[in-house]
């Protein structure tokens, strides 16, 4: 009996370590989520992710959000349209994939709470790569009304156009 608990234990060990491995090989940087005000249900997520292999963001989760999703907005003639990435959104290796106000984004949808400045939003981003591999990666994302390194609030924010025009 004991060798069959310590050869879980090691099973388990190997996996958590080979997990670890794997989740390395994904960089996320300069994560932000947009503040919102009581009432309003959705807002954005942001960051520049980098992964080592060929890659897809497949999926996102928080507890702040009922649902939450990569999209992506653009211009159709002279409107401006947002939809849901279908299948992922591609990382090829070695290059780093902004999403950002304006672009491609995290889409936190059905809000539970207004999310304060300076508060802190868990986020799990789930990973494929070419084999079909899975992969998570676990943030603690700050939550504030620009991204960081932008004073003014206009650098990176493509004028508000994400949440309609509107600063909190």
């Amino acid at each position: 009996m004991k060798s069959r608990s310590l050869s879980r234990a090691l099973v388990a060990s190997l996996a958590l370590a080979c997990g670890a491995l794997y989740a390395q090989t994904i960089d996320v940087k300069d994560a932000w989520v947009r503040t919102s005000v009581q009432g309003q249900k959705a807002t954005g997520a942001f960051m520049k992710i980098t992964a080592k292999d060929n890659e897809r963001l497949v999926a996102v989760s928080t507890p702040a959000a009922g649902m939450a999703g990569v999209h992506q907005m653009m211009l159709d003639g002279d409107v401006m349209k947002m939809r849901p990435v279908e299948g992922g959104l591609a990382l090829p290796a070695g290059k780093t994939v902004a999403l950002t106000p304006g672009g491609y984004h995290v889409m936190l949808m059905d809000l539970k709470a207004p999310l304060v400045k300076d508060s802190t939003v868990p986020m799990t981003l789930v990973f494929k790569n070419d084999k079909g591999v899975q992969s998570t990666v676990e943030l603690k994302v700050p939550v504030s009304t620009t991204g960081p390194g932008v004073a003014n609030g206009m650098g990176s924010d493509a004028g508000g156009m994400m949440m309609g025009g509107h600063k909190h």
